[in-house]
């Protein structure tokens, strides 16, 4: 069991999910219920389950919740697609966002394989 604070890949989640927030303000109102809600879901689902991950007691636990969140990474980076398509995201807040849940992918398939052993 560890401190989940300690680790680069929830901090950069945790900075993503901020900035997720902060972002989708500028959404549609008509969409506070699904699309908003939503991206902003499956990016606080990325730390939250590196967070529950670290209180667990095995390797193969932790991974499983790592697993977890990259699967929530993903799902993140199609809603970023989606909105930008839309025209609900800025360009230059779509390539931040894009290249910020890249590489919490490439460091969390990092830890997987680490923690795997």
């Amino acid at each position: 069991m560890q401190n989940y604070k300690d680790l680069k890949v929830w901090e950069r989640a945790h900075g993503f999910t901020l900035k997720i927030y902060e972002v989708t303000k500028q959404f549609p109102k008509e969409e506070i219920y699904s699309l908003t809600n939503q991206v902003r879901r499956s990016a606080a689902s990325i730390p939250a389950n590196i967070a529950e991950g670290c209180g667990k007691n095995t390797n193969p636990d932790f991974a499983n919740f790592l697993n977890i969140a990259l699967g929530s990474a993903n799902e993140s980076e199609y809603y970023l697609i989606l909105s930008k398509d839309l025209h609900y995201l800025k360009e230059e807040d779509f390539s931040e966002l894009l290249k910020a849940i890249n590489e919490i992918k490439a460091m969390l398939i990092a830890l997987i394989t680490k923690v795997r052993g």
